[in-house]
């Protein structure tokens, strides 16, 4: 069974400098011990026609701002923004795993994506904003063995392929979120896709 104190030790402590020219946004992986797994904070972005990942599975989080000082500040802001969850008051910072490049439809969009990784204590009431159109926890157990793994079609350069993916109670994360948990499963020694 995975636990909080064994996914601090193996995620990074340091805070990246604010960004230069390249243009950055920041995530939070929110967990929560339970009596029997370690559980992971997903969203569902809510349907828009602007945003390239329009209805997909996500963490809270959003891009960087003038106002921020560091990405850290980023995705506590952004977790505060989207879904009224206040991570410098409820929440613990465990550390951050490895930036990862966005794409969309195969294509670099230029953002790079710094997730960091907190604690809760207790499961916080939330309040979705319109960006939001769901919240929900799922253990991180089952990812880890690999029970929950599956793929999703996707259609590259014309042909359609079958991209690694989770199955959390019917919706399918893939993507940026599946590299995220990837990463976070690497730190800890775990093998996934």
């Amino acid at each position: 069974m995975l636990g909080l104190e064994q996914i601090r030790r193996a995620v990074r402590c340091d805070d990246p400098h604010p960004p230069g020219s390249e243009l950055r946004a920041a995530v939070a992986t929110i967990l929560r011990a339970t009596d029997s797994d370690v559980e992971i904070l997903f969203i569902r972005r809510a349907e828009r026609e602007s945003d390239p990942w329009s209805g997909h599975m996500a963490f809270p989080g959003g891009r960087f701002e003038p106002n921020d000082c560091n990405l850290h500040e980023t995705a506590v802001r952004e977790t505060r923004e989207e879904i009224g969850l206040d991570l410098a008051v409820a929440g613990r910072l465990l550390g951050r795993i490895d930036d990862v490049t966005t794409f969309s439809h195969a294509k670099p969009v230029g953002l790079i994506v710094t997730p960091f990784v907190f604690s809760v204590n207790e499961a916080p009431e939330f309040s979705p904003n319109e960006e939001v159109a769901e919240v929900l926890w799922a253990p991180l157990g089952p990812l880890a063995r690999r029970e929950r793994d599956t793929t999703r079609p996707y259609r590259l350069r014309g042909q359609e392929v079958d991209l690694p993916a989770f199955d959390v109670d019917g919706r399918v994360v893939w993507g940026l979120t599946y590299l995220m948990i990837s990463a976070l499963f690497r730190r800890l020694g775990i093998v996934v896709g």
